[in-house]
Order: structure tokens, then sequence, then C-alpha cells
């Protein structure tokens, strides 16, 4: 996949096949449109492109809002665009002058003359342009004098499937990781660097891996315990190497009441060393919410508990 960040980098195509959206999270009703895209594709002899905006609209034209969570990093989106079979990948700056864009203008300045859009696949009531005046009717409408051909995604279709990033999020913040995988068709994935800690876990031989995400909308499960498979960052997805579990939270148990929330990673029969290191965590479903213990003990015994359900789990 050629991945390109801005118009000015895109040369245009002789058969694009393109939709366009955020895709956060990149979940099942997504991967119906992208098929769909590749079927128009491989019939015509044409290439597939997709348009995505970065940063996300809302954290532009609503700054003063903080609540915004993710489930995508760029990093991750290009990666999973990627393993579904997208050859073009052009990443819009998002700007406010951008945003002002009329429709039509998006569509000559953008499908047309940067893209050279042969076809144009989008979901049911996808909108773009200024004020989101762009509607499936509106690129009917002018299709025919730019050349090219529009096919909406139907309703029934995305009623279907049934599934929307808000659906997923929701799941993740009460702790429902296995409805959020099945709707994403995979785990969940958090993407992070390896950092020092207080190295508390090795004194109950429970080493951790605490991760440090940079990327502050992106959104963390729920906290609790949870069976995890492990990966290093590579460019292209491959299959998890290492199992564990992970704990997010404030840890009750050994921090004081005014600690930061934390995420930190076991792997199971792993010795390595990985300050660092860039890791992929794939959440594969949740132990137990998080909870304080009277004395190390305690959480040591429970600990092992823990993986016996992570192991049980992942096995």
């Amino acid at each position: 996949m050629k991945v390109y960040h801005g118009p000015e980098q895109f040369q245009k195509l002789s058969c694009a096949v393109v939709t366009s959206g955020t895709f956060d999270g990149v979940h099942i009703g997504h991967q119906k449109i992208l098929s769909r895209l590749r079927e128009i594709a491989d019939a015509e002899g044409g290439e597939t492109v997709l348009i995505t905006y970065w940063p996300h609209p809302r954290l532009v034209l609503h700054p003063e809002q903080h609540d915004l969570q993710l489930l995508s990093t760029i990093d991750e989106k290009i990666r999973l665009l990627e393993k579904y079979g997208v050859d073009h990948l052009l990443i819009m700056p998002f700007t406010k002058e951008f945003s002002q864009l009329t429709s039509e203008q998006f569509i000559r300045r953008i499908l047309v003359d940067t893209i050279g859009t042969r076809k144009l696949v989008i979901g049911y009531d996808h909108r773009f342009g200024r004020n989101r005046e762009g509607s499936f009717e509106h690129l009917k409408e002018f299709a025919p004098t730019y050349g090219f051909t529009v096919e909406e995604i139907p309703r029934q279709e995305i009623d279907d499937v049934g599934i929307s990033s808000t659906k997923i999020r929701h799941a993740l913040q009460e702790g429902n990781v296995h409805i959020a995988n099945e709707f994403l068709g995979e785990p969940y994935t958090l993407t992070g660097e390896v950092v020092p800690g207080d190295q508390r876990g090795r004194q109950i031989d429970f080493p951790t891996a605490n991760l440090y995400i940079p990327e502050k909308y992106k959104l963390i499960p729920a906290n609790g315990v949870y069976a995890v498979r492990v990966q290093k960052w590579v460019a292209e997805p491959t299959p998890y190497p290492w199992g564990g579990m992970m704990n997010i939270g404030l840890r009750p148990t050994v921090a004081s009441a005014a600690s930061e929330r934390r995420i930190e990673v076991h792997l199971f029969d792993f010795h390595e060393e990985l300050y660092g290191q860039r890791l992929v965590v794939g959440v594969v479903d949740l132990i137990r919410f998080e909870q304080k213990f009277e004395s190390l003990a305690s959480l040591r015994d429970q600990l092992v508990k823990d993986e016996t359900a992570a192991r049980r789990l992942l096995a």
C-alpha cells in the first residue's frame, strides 16, 4: 500500500475506485465497504484509493472538547488498512481551511483533479464538504459532469451489520472486550513504548513492561486485568508471538490515591529486556476488574489465578 500525506504527493490514476471517511477502528462495517471497493477494482482493472483525514476533524473544529476517544492512532489505522487490501491511502491534512471546501470543490479538486476517480463507493448516509452539505444525491448530481459513477452501500446492509465506532467505544469503556472484538473482527490493540516503572512487579515474581501511549485521544479500556497477545511493532502486522496479561488502572494495592493510570503488561515465559521497544498489545478479553488487596502477598495470590485464567483464554 502506498501512503500519501497530502494531495500534492498523489499521482493521478487512470482507473481509481475510491472511498473516503475517518474509518476509526476499521471495524467490520468498514470492512464491508473495503471489500466492495476491492471487488469493483478487480473487475474493472482499477486500483483502490481510500481518503482519510488527519488530524481527526473534531480535534480541529472543536479543540475545546477534550473528550474525544479514538479506536485507532494514525499508525494503527495505516496498518489495518494495508491488511484489508487498500492500494493507495491518501491522508488529507484536515485544517479549518480544508473544512471550508464546498462539496463541489471537494469533488472537483480532490476526487477528480487529484485522484482521477472513476468509481466512488460510500457508506449509507455519508456526508462531506462544508457543513456536511454533500450527500449521495449530491454526488449523483455531479458524477456525470465529472466522469465518474457513485455507489452507496445500502442502508439495509449497514443496519444488518449493526456496528458503529461509537458502540465499540462504549463496549471497551465498560470492559466488554469480547463484544468490541467481535465488531472489530480482531483484538483491539494498544500501541506504545516500554518505559521504566517502579519494578514492584518483580518483587512478587510478576515483572511487567510499562506501556506509554503518547496519543492522549487513544481509547484505553476499563480498568482491570486482561488476557493479551503481544508483538513488537513492525510496519506490517504479523502473528502475535507472546501471550500475557495486562493490568490497566491506578494500582490501588501499591500506589497512592493520587497515582496516575498505568498500563502494565506481564509476558508469559519471557525474559528479554524491552525498555525503549515499541509494542503492540492485542486485548483478548477481560479477566476481572481492578480491585484493591490487603497486601502484596494477597495480590500475588490473585495474579497466579489471573495467569491461569489468561492462559486458558489464550489457549
